[in-house]
């Protein structure tokens, strides 16, 4: 079986990703340090307890996601979960490597290029051809989506696609043609994409004040699930791995409602 240097790999994912650009909540790349050589990589959403033990059970040396540990404002201690998780690592000798804003943000492996693969949306792309963007750190991404007409029609393709019923603020029989999307918990980005005179808006999360703004400024609002709309840039970013090194790369979707 085909091996990689832990340290190498590293070095390749911050590239390809363009780590060091983002002013970020959290570490990106390397979080913990295990073995020396990468055969077998698990890849998912989150590094939870969960996930870790997935990897050890199936013999992985590495855990790639896109939601790694060590946020800003957490504390520090290594107490209770935390305690947990990082034993798991640490005993199983592990690596893990983590990207958070990054693996958002990447024009093709990342998840809202990834989501709007799977969503059949077309991005708005600048004279070089890369994504139009906007917001903070360009993160929100702008298009359309061919051959859907209104919220309500959107909204369904949400739901078959990734597989739950989103929450839908709007008229479903309101028209769309300008759409804008980012993954995860980007609700509090609703506003730029109504300055950015979008149509609709597709998220992760909602809060209670996202409610509000949908309703009062006509655009239409798409909660369709954090875990949901941010599966498949872990799942890109570990073929490319797979497809660049030549190793082992195993994608795990637990399930999570939020």
């Amino acid at each position: 079986m085909k091996k990689v240097d832990s340290h190498v790999l590293a070095s390749w994912l911050d590239d390809t990703l363009q780590a060091a650009r983002f002013k970020d909540y959290c570490p990106n790349g390397m979080q913990v340090e295990g073995k020396s050589e990468v055969g077998h990589i698990i890849t998912g959403v989150t590094a939870s307890e969960a996930l870790l033990r997935t990897a050890v059970e199936r013999g992985a040396d590495a855990v790639l996601v896109h939601h790694g540990w060590l946020w800003r404002n957490e504390d520090r201690r290594v107490i209770g979960t935390r305690r947990t998780r990082l034993a798991l690592a640490l005993k199983n000798d592990l690596n893990l490597y983590a990207y958070h804003l990054p693996l958002d943000a990447h024009p093709t492996l990342g998840n809202n290029a990834q989501l709007a693969r799977v969503l059949g949306l077309t991005p708005a792309l600048r004279d070089d051809g890369t994504p139009r963007t906007f917001g903070q750190d360009n993160l929100v991404w702008q298009g359309e989506a061919p051959g859907l007409q209104t919220l309500g029609q959107l909204a369904a393709r949400v739901a078959e696609r990734l597989g739950r019923q989103p929450l839908v603020v709007g008229d479903p029989d309101q028209r769309i043609s300008r759409v804008a999307w980012c993954t995860g918990g980007a609700q509090g980005m609703l506003a730029d994409a109504v300055d950015a005179g979008a149509h609709a808006y597709i998220t992760g999360e909602v809060s209670e004040s996202t409610v509000h703004l949908a309703r009062e400024t006509g655009v239409g609002f798409i909660a369709a699930g954090h875990h949901a709309t941010e599966r498949y840039g872990a799942q890109a970013l570990g073929q490319a791995v797979a497809e660049h090194f030549g190793i082992k790369v195993e994608f795990v979707d637990l399930d999570n409602p939020a």
